[in-house]
């Protein structure tokens, strides 16, 4: 008879605190095994999975007890931030910003290590000092997604390549705008761009209230080209709603909307005119 080897029985005080966050990644590791045999035995999930762990376990005297975001008592480990912020970026080399869609292995892995940096958020009250979010952002990575009927539509597949998202945050105006680059190839080779201004009114510490006002694509080409369709791209493209902030430091930030959709944007020197 095989014998099931139990992990050593852990002193009550040092139990992670029970976090959704950190609960569903201790019991992701410990599952059972595959088989020597199985495709997935040397899988890069497992070793994912272990760095988040050990994320985790390092970041559990920084969280707040049944709030998962970091203390203003506690000092940052900023090693771990470092690591895990490594760890999203050459994770998401390759995948054009999951916009065009990914494997959920790799979505799961992804979003994986955005909870555990999330609980390690050295700015938990962003909107109380707004100067943080303001400036130039590029979006890295969405769970927004564009995909069949809708890519085909807007011709996504074929003739017009999607460049930078950019969005600059203009704290003093209460106003953001979001940039969405377009290349167009064919005969005549051009450029172009959707521009979505938005207003923003904080409603806690950590999450604004936004509302669209205007919208326009240049140059007259390209409008053209999504005339028939603009309401299917401002439908992906939308900011109407909430947004929390759920992470940002110097060059990262993280949010979250009330659509239950996932935004990470890096800070940018780019800037559109």
């Amino acid at each position: 008879m095989a014998t099931r080897l139990l992990p050593p029985q852990i002193p009550t005080s040092h139990v992670l605190p029970s976090t959704p966050t950190l609960r569903n990644i201790i019991r992701k590791q410990t599952q059972k095994p595959p088989s020597p045999t199985h495709p997935l035995t040397n899988h890069l999930i497992p070793s994912r999975s272990n760095f988040a762990i050990k994320a985790a376990e390092q970041s559990s005297s920084l969280i707040d007890d049944g709030n998962a975001t970091a203390t203003h008592h506690s000092p940052t480990n900023y090693s771990t931030i470092n690591q895990l912020k490594t760890e999203i970026n050459n994770t998401l080399q390759g995948t054009n910003r999951g916009i065009f869609g990914m494997p959920s292995e790799k979505k799961c892995e992804i979003e994986e290590m955005v909870k555990v940096l999330e609980s390690l958020n050295p700015n938990p009250n962003p909107t109380v000092d707004l100067d943080k979010l303001g400036g130039w952002w590029k979006l890295v990575y969405s769970s927004i997604t564009i995909l069949g009927s809708k890519r085909t539509k807007l011709g996504l597949r074929d003739f017009i390549s999607l460049g930078d998202f950019l969005q600059v945050i203009d704290v003093d105006k209460g106003k953001a705008v979001n940039v969405i680059m377009f290349n167009v190839r064919g005969l005549n080779l051009f450029s172009g761009k959707l521009i979505i201004e938005a207003s923003f009114n904080v409603s806690s510490k950590s999450r604004v209230d936004i509302r669209y006002n205007t919208s326009t694509i240049v140059p007259d080409q390209l409008m053209n080209m999504f005339r028939k369709n603009y309401d299917v791209l401002l439908g992906i493209f939308n900011p109407d709603g909430w947004l929390e902030t759920t992470y940002v430091d110097e060059t990262l930030r993280i949010g979250r909307d009330d659509k239950g959709n996932i935004f990470i944007l890096e800070r940018s020197n780019e800037t559109v005119p």
